[in-house]
C-alpha cells in the first residue's frame, strides 16, 4: 500500500524547500516545475483542498492567486471494466476528485476487453469535451488516432495500468510490467528448477499483461532453463477464468507450479489448490489482491502475489490530468511507476485484515503505522 508524502521535508542540496501546508498552488506549482515532482504534487492537493479566507475551496472558489477552477470532468476508458482488479482504482479516482472539488471521472470501455468498443468509449469522451481522458492501452495501434485527435482538441490523454509502443499519452501511470514479470520469474526459480508450469494469461497478446509473460519466461531461460512454460488463455471475463485453469490442470496434472499475470487467473488458481487440496503439493503465485488470492496466501495455497498499487492507477491520473490542465501545462505528468510489491505468508496478514480501500475493500478507517518499517531496496538512483 503506498501513500503520498506531506511534502514537508527540505528539498535537497540546490533545490527549493519542500511545500509547507500553507502553501499556494502557485508556490507549489514552482516547486514542481524545479524538480519537486509527486511530492509538490502531493502538497499542491492539499493546498487545493484548504479553505481560504472566505471559507471557499479550489474547484469551486479561489486560492491564493488563483481563480476558480472549473468542475472539470474526466473520463476513464478501461478494457475490463466491471473486473473486481479495479475496485480500488476506481475508489482511487473517485477519492483524488473529492479531494480536488471535482466530480467523480466516468468509468467506461469495454467489459470484455474489447478493444473497438475501447475506441468507442474514447471517441465518444473526445466529442463529448472531456477535460481529460485516461486510457489503459492494450493494443499498439488503436488507440493512436483517437489519442492524437485529442490531444489536437486540448485534451490531455494519460495512460493508466497499460502503455503503448509507438502512442502519445502524456504519461503513464502503473506497473512496469516487463520488469515484473522478470522479477516473478526469479522468484519462481527459487522454487521450480525443472518440469512444467501452467501459466495463466487473461488477455495474450494484450500490452496489460503480455509483457509479463515475456519477462517471467526470459528470466526463467536465464535462472531455470530447464522450466517448460505453458501459458493458459483463460479469457478476459473473470468468471471463467477459474475453469480455464481447472481445465488445464486436469490436462496437465504433473505441472510443477501453477502461476498467472493476471488477477482473476490468479484468485482461480487460489480456488483450485484450496479445493483440490494441492496446497504445499505444487508451487503457485501471481498478481494482486482479490479476497481469494489474498486468503490464498495467508493459507499457504500461493507462494506470493505481487501488488501493483491499483488504487494509484486511478488516484495519480485524476491528479496530473488537473495539475495539466491548472497549468496550462507548465506541469507534465511524471511518468510513476506505481511499485511491485511480494505479498507472501509473512506479510499477508495486514492485506487480510485491513478491508481497506486501498485494496479493493470498504474500510475507510486509518489503518495503523507499524512501530518500525522494514528497509526497501537500496534505490539505484543517482542524482
Amino acid at each position: 500500500m503506498s501513500a503520498l508524502h506531506d511534502g514537508t521535508a527540505a528539498g535537497p542540496a540546490g533545490e527549493p524547500a519542500a511545500p509547507d501546508e500553507g502553501m499556494s498552488r502557485r508556490r507549489a506549482l514552482s516547486w514542481a516545475g524545479a524538480g519537486g515532482g509527486l511530492v509538490a504534487a502531493s502538497a499542491l492537493l492539499s493546498a487545493c483542498t484548504k479553505s481560504n479566507d472566505s471559507g471557499t475551496k479550489s474547484a469551486g472558489g479561489s486560492v491564493g492567486d488563483f481563480p476558480a477552477t472549473p468542475k472539470w470532468k474526466f473520463v476513464f476508458v478501461n478494457h475490463v471494466t466491471t473486473n473486481s482488479f479495479f475496485t480500488p482504482t476506481r475508489y482511487g479516482l473517485a477519492d483524488a476528485a473529492a479531494a480536488l472539488g471535482l466530480p467523480t471521472p466516468q468509468w467506461t470501455g469495454s467489459e470484455t476487453g474489447g478493444v473497438s468498443q475501447m475506441v468507442s468509449a474514447m471517441d465518444t469522451a473526445i466529442n463529448g469535451g472531456a477535460a481529460g481522458i485516461a486510457i489503459a492501452l492494450t493494443d499498439n495501434n488503436a488507440f493512436v488516432a483517437p489519442t492524437k485527435r485529442a490531444l489536437a482538441k486540448g485534451i490531455p490523454v494519460v495512460a493508466y495500468n497499460a502503455t503503448a509502443p509507438g502512442n502519445y499519452p502524456l504519461t503513464y501511470v502503473g506497473q512496469d510490467l516487463y520488469q515484473s514479470g522478470y522479477q516473478m520469474g526469479k522468484r519462481i526459480a527459487q522454487d521450480v528448477t525443472s518440469g512444467q508450469i501452467l501459466v495463466g494469461i487473461s488477455q495474450p497478446g494484450g500490452n496489460n499483461v503480455q509483457p509479463r509473460l515475456d519477462g517471467l519466461k526470459a528470466a526463467l531461460k536465464e535462472s531455470a532453463p530447464s522450466v517448460q512454460v505453458t501459458s493458459v488463455n483463460t479469457g478476459a471475463a473473470q468468471a471463467g477464468e477459474l475453469n480455464a485453469m481447472t481445465a488445464a490442470y486436469s490436462g496437465h496434472s504433473g505441472a510443477k507450479g501453477l502461476y498467472a499475470v493476471d488477477a482473476g487467473s490468479t484468485a482461480g488458481i487460489a480456488q483450485l489448490i484450496t479445493r483440490r487440496g494441492l496446497t504445499g503439493k505444487v508451487h503457485a503465485g501471481g498478481y494482486d489482491t482479490l479476497t481469494d488470492t489474498v486468503n490464498g496466501v495467508k493459507s499457504g495455497a500461493l507462494d506470493f502475489t505481487i501488488d501493483q498499487s491499483a488504487y494509484l492507477q486511478g488516484f495519480l491520473p485524476v491528479l496530473y490530468l488537473y495539475l495539466y490542465r491548472l497549468s496550462g501545462t507548465l506541469v507534465v505528468p511524471p511518468s510513476t511507476d506505481t511499485g511491485l510489491t511480494f505479498v507472501t505468508k509473512a506479510n499477508a496478514g495486514l492485506y487480510a485484515t485491513a478491508d481497506s480501500r486501498f485494496e479493493g475493500g470498504k474500510s475507510k478507517k486509518l489503518i495503523t503505522m507499524p512501530s518500525a518499517i522494514p528497509l526497501p531496496p537500496a534505490t539505484a538512483v543517482t542524482l
